[in-house]
C-alpha cells in the first residue's frame, strides 16, 4: 500500500512499504540527474518572460519532468510557495541521446514559456495566454545535450506546464530525464554510434 506523507506545502513525498522517500515534483530535494528550476518573483505588470540575469532567485527546486497539467491556480504550482500568480521558473540540466534522429518536443504552457536545446531556442511559446501548446522538430545527435525551459505565472485563473518528446517513429509522451539519463561511467558519455 502506498502511503503520502505531507511534510511541508511544497515537499511530497510517496512512501512505498516503508522503504526511503521518494522525492515528486517540484520538491527542494536535489534531483542529481534531473532539472532545477529557479524559482523567481516578477512584477505583476509582466507581459512575458524576464530577463532572469536581471532577478534574484527566491531558491531552487527540482524534478525529474514538467508534468503540470491545466489546473486552478489556487491549486498553485508544485515547489512554488506563497505564490500563485506573478512567478517565473528557469528549469536547466542535461540529457542522452541514444539513439540520434529527428525529435519532435511539444510545450504547452499557461501562460508564457521558452525551449532552449544546447543553448538555441527551439520553442517560443510566450506571452500572456490561456493552455497552448506549440511543437518543434530537432535533429539530435548521440550523446548529451543541454535542455532549458523558462516559464512564468502572469494573472490568474490557471496554470499549466507540459514538456512531451517524441523520438524517430515513436509517439509523444512526457520528457523526463530518468528516461534520457546519461550512463554511470562518464567514459561512456562520448557517443560512438558514428
Amino acid at each position: 500500500m502506498k502511503a503520502i506523507v505531507l511534510l511541508a506545502p511544497w515537499l511530497l513525498f510517496a512512501c512505498q512499504d516503508g522503504g526511503p522517500p521518494v522525492a515528486t515534483f517540484g520538491t527542494t530535494v536535489v534531483i542529481p540527474s534531473g532539472l532545477r528550476g529557479e524559482v523567481y518573483h516578477i512584477p505583476s505588470n509582466s507581459r512575458r518572460l524576464p530577463n532572469f540575469a536581471k532577478l534574484k532567485s527566491r531558491g531552487s527546486i527540482y524534478t525529474a519532468s514538467l508534468n503540470i497539467p491545466t489546473r486552478n491556480f489556487r491549486e498553485g504550482f508544485p515547489g512554488v510557495t506563497k505564490r500563485f500568480e506573478w512567478f517565473a521558473l528557469d528549469y536547466s540540466g542535461k540529457f542522452w541521446i541514444e539513439k540520434p534522429g529527428d525529435y519532435r518536443f511539444f510545450l504547452m504552457s499557461d501562460d508564457g514559456s521558452k525551449l532552449y536545446l544546447d543553448d538555441r531556442l527551439a520553442i517560443d511559446n510566450d506571452g500572456i495566454h490561456a493552455a497552448a501548446e506549440r511543437t518543434a522538430a530537432v535533429t539530435l545527435e548521440g550523446g548529451i545535450h543541454r535542455i532549458r525551459v523558462s516559464y512564468f505565472q502572469g494573472p490568474r485563473l490557471e496554470v499549466a506546464l507540459v514538456l512531451r518528446i517524441a523520438g524517430p517513429g515513436e509517439k509523444p509522451r512526457i520528457f523526463s530525464t530518468d528516461e534520457f539519463r546519461p550512463p554511470p561511467n562518464p567514459d561512456d558519455w562520448k557517443w560512438r554510434g558514428h
